[in-house]
């Protein structure tokens, strides 16, 4: 079991880091040679899109990996997954051809929703493979799944913007081959390595059984869907397109220093079902505590990287776009990465809470989650702007977490999750020590890290046994 954690995190990892460097520099060449209007409107048309995509999941995808990973039927799994995306993936893409048609003036300005879409939709009809690809915990064949659309893209971009210069068409035609790429990789490699077939044998009771058991993870899914991205139509819709560039740029730095949760996120998913399913027996002690110390090891590595972030955006950022998005988004990424360990937290409780079952919990702490969020993007966007954005996620995750501990029954959690408050306070205190001694960024970032790690030991939110467990739990 260690010996496999540690391959399957291998995998995984190597696959988030390709992913995150391919959209690192797809990002980076885009808001270079794109001008703000450019950028601001392709990241708005992406996030419609996105949440669009994310909605028609039904919260399917996650009951899929749970079926699979219980011992289900594989074959009949992914045959009724992939009917379900094919048939809502085709209909929502023929609801906005009609659209065009009836609203023409907004499919003008809003071009690239039917380009991209289409793109996007080969993503939607990929999922499928990758849920049933976490579920079998294949994460090797995953790895492939996953990583071929943004390395096609990035070096499609990269070779353009080299040799011969971008413009939109070619950006679409080369985002809309990369998608398709992966579409066709996925269903390759599901059929030649993981060997299961892809078939469409349509069953009504089991499609309408699979649909029954996400009912409540369909609203989790309709509002994970818009509250990740309201933030961005909203600034697109009524602010402009150039705010929603500095915005989109700082978000998308944030998402990306979230890596290790998305390391971890996969892996968490078929473990805690084998841990917390309804029909296992309540889990040991030992394996309790175990799973506490990795939440507060979650704890300290998100607020280290809050920290670096912090110090580093400006001199950083401004040296690499020519001063386009570093000392404009100073306050934003404050506010984003504040939320990095709530972040960790939530989705360590909702791992937990999935695997038991709660659905039903699950679905009423993401409804006042939306709510909060749609509020807060409203009030604080009108004054603020891209900071009021930054700040109403914040509360947003904020909100959510106390919500999530108020419903979770694990023992010693109440003690554990003070990790949440502790932690980014001796970041915080770590930081600002260091700024106000020095004036070189790296000289900064140096004595605020070594400042961190003393302050984490003697608040004992680091402990020298901590690396027995991690050793236990990896098998490294």
């Amino acid at each position: 079991m260690p010996q496999k954690f540690t391959h399957d995190i291998s995998s995984n990892a190597l696959q988030v880091i390709v992913n995150q460097i391919c959209g690192l520099g797809i990002f980076y060449i885009l808001s270079t040679h794109l001008d703000k209007t450019d950028f601001g409107e392709i990241n708005w048309t992406l996030a419609v899109l996105l949440t669009i995509f994310g909605i028609l999941t039904c919260g399917i995808d996650q009951v899929a990996v749970r079926r699979i990973a219980s011992g289900q039927d594989e074959k009949r799994v992914l045959s009724i997954y992939i009917s379900h995306v094919v048939f809502s993936g085709l209909m929502i893409y023929l609801i906005l051809l009609i659209n065009e048609y009836i609203f023409p003036i907004f499919f003008q300005k809003h071009f690239l929703l039917l380009l991209l879409g289409t793109g996007k939709l080969m993503i939607f009809f990929s999922t499928p493979f990758k849920q049933l690809a976490t579920g079998l915990e294949k994460f090797r064949p995953l790895l492939f799944m996953s990583v071929a659309s943004n390395i096609f893209r990035s070096v499609a971009l990269l070779s353009f913007a080299l040799f011969s210069g971008l413009s939109i068409n070619l950006i679409i035609i080369i985002f809309i081959g990369g998608d398709l790429v992966e579409l066709l990789l996925c269903i390759i490699v599901t059929q030649r390595i993981i060997k299961v077939p892809v078939l469409l044998n349509f069953d009504n009771k089991e499609y309408y059984g699979i649909l029954k058991e996400s009912m409540p993870q369909l609203g989790v899914a309709v509002f994970t869907s818009i509250i990740s991205r309201f933030d961005w139509i909203y600034l697109g819709l009524f602010s402009s397109s150039v705010i929603l560039a500095n915005y989109s740029f700082a978000y998308k730095i944030f998402e990306m220093a979230t890596l290790p949760m998305l390391v971890l996120a996969p892996l968490l998913i078929p473990r805690f079902t084998k841990i917390f399913h309804p029909d296992v027996r309540e889990p040991e002690i030992a394996r309790t505590n175990d799973i506490l110390v990795l939440l507060r090891i979650e704890m300290a590595i998100s607020s280290l990287v809050a920290l670096v972030i912090n110090i580093m955006w400006v001199p950083i950022i401004d040296l690499i776009t020519n001063g386009k998005y570093g000392m404009v988004n100073r306050y934003t990424v404050l506010f984003l990465t504040a939320a990095m360990p709530f972040l960790y937290l939530n989705n360590f409780l909702w791992t937990i809470n999935f695997a038991r079952g709660y659905l039903k919990m699950i679905f009423i702490v993401f409804a006042v989650t939306f709510a909060a969020n749609i509020t807060a993007d409203i009030i604080l966007i009108h004054f603020y702007h891209a900071e009021g954005a930054a700040a109403a996620y914040l509360l947003t995750i904020v909100i959510q977490s106390v919500l999530y501990l108020g419903n979770t029954r694990l023992k010693g959690l109440s003690n554990a999750s003070l990790s949440v408050l502790v932690c980014p306070a001796c970041a915080i205190l770590g930081g600002v020590i260091a700024v106000l001694t020095f004036h070189n960024c790296w000289v900064q970032l140096l004595v605020a890290c070594i400042l961190y790690q003393a302050l984490l030991l003697l608040s004992r939110q680091l402990k020298f046994t901590d690396l027995r467990v991690v050793k236990r739990i990896t098998g490294l």
